[in-house]
């Protein structure tokens, strides 16, 4: 039992040790980004738009683009990573913008730039969780569309299966009051700013443990 323990105290230390080797010299020195990602042809994803909105006002610096522009945006991205002009580096998308931002994540471990948080709000296809990517928290109803833990990938991955919520489909996923608080607190928590948690309206889907 006390094997165990230490062996669980040690993968903490461990973790925590990454992130801050990861992140800690961007946080002193840059400012965090949110990349959100909107779907197919911009026009069903507003939801995006009003969580970059939400983020702003909680002064986290937030964007909200089209998924066809996630390559460009992503090398930006990571040049100005390494001019240490920003990070920690947050990505979220809605439909095909979950797609990008999965996609964006592998792109920039490719490039060796860690990403925080990806938030895919109910991505079309499955994808594995790149190595560089800290956590991952999937809301979905589509059982193909569970993301994997992928080649070295040692953070937290949690599926949210939102398929039982009835007031919830694949056209105001995005647009979720609850979903919004979730994330909010996430990122907020992340920033080391806990205080301003916002709190969760009321329980949305099942979250399941490390893959499916």
């Amino acid at each position: 039992m006390k094997r165990q323990f230490c062996s669980v105290a040690i993968g903490a230390l461990l973790m925590m040790t990454l992130f801050d080797l990861a992140f800690g010299t961007a946080i002193a020195s840059s400012r965090p980004h949110v990349y959100l990602f909107r779907g197919l042809a911009d026009v069903f994803s507003t939801g995006m738009d009003t969580l970059a909105d939400e983020l702003n006002k909680h002064r986290v610096y937030a964007t909200s683009h089209s998924h066809t522009e996630w390559k460009t945006i992503a090398d930006r991205a990571a040049a100005d990573y390494k001019a240490k002009k920003e990070g920690p580096i947050v990505l979220i998308g809605h439909s095909l913008g979950a797609d990008a931002a999965m996609e964006m994540a592998d792109y920039l471990g490719d490039k060796g730039v860690p990403v925080a948080l990806v938030v895919p709000f109910d991505g079309t296809q499955s994808f594995l969780a790149s190595a560089n990517v800290v956590r991952v928290i999937n809301f979905t109803q589509r059982d193909y569309a569970y993301i994997k833990p992928g080649p070295g990938f040692r953070g937290s991955l949690n599926n949210v299966d939102l398929s039982s919520a009835h007031d919830i489909d694949h056209l105001n996923i995005d647009k979720s009051p609850e979903l919004h608080a979730r994330v909010l607190t996430e990122i907020l928590t992340l920033l080391g700013r806990p205080r301003a948690v916002v709190p969760v309206p009321k329980p949305v889907g099942t979250l399941s443990p490390t893959g499916r």
